[in-house]
């Protein structure tokens, strides 16, 4: 490794890039009904964790409330994030349908489980207005 590189536990490398790749997500239950338990959240953060894994990202931190789980994950630039949230929603809300069935009524959730949408929001390093003024101030060749 080059000497002008200073070991960084975030800063991950494979053959072809240097990355730190950070993102929240957030995902609700169908119409933010309250149905999470603590036992449900934390069976769900073991399905997500293994998913994480599948994909070779790091499900850095888990955390939900009643109604609403929050992940910070940490992926590598091959990994798209759509791609990995369809199968952390996917993957967990099929588990935790069949291992919590009478917990959760499906009359209520009208047979599903999830909101189709989520949060996904990128995170760490520099803030915007920073790499925008760095930007900017770049010399262009003469």
């Amino acid at each position: 490794m080059s000497p002008r590189w200073e070991a960084n536990p975030s800063m991950r490398r494979d053959c072809t890039a240097v990355y730190t790749l950070h993102a929240q997500l957030g995902f609700t239950s169908r119409c933010r009904r309250h149905i999470f338990t603590d036992e449900m959240l934390t069976r769900c953060e073991e399905i997500m964790r293994k998913v994480c894994e599948d994909f070779g990202t790091d499900l850095v931190e888990f955390n939900g409330k009643r109604d609403h789980v929050h992940l910070l994950v940490h992926y590598p630039p091959k990994v798209p994030v759509s791609k990995l949230v369809g199968s952390l929603k996917g993957v967990a809300a099929h588990r935790l349908r069949q291992e919590f069935t009478g917990q959760v009524n499906p009359a209520i959730m009208h047979g599903h489980f999830r909101s189709p949408s989520y949060l996904a929001a990128s995170c760490g390093g520099a803030p915007l207005g920073i790499i925008k003024e760095y930007t900017e101030n770049q010399k262009r060749p003469l």
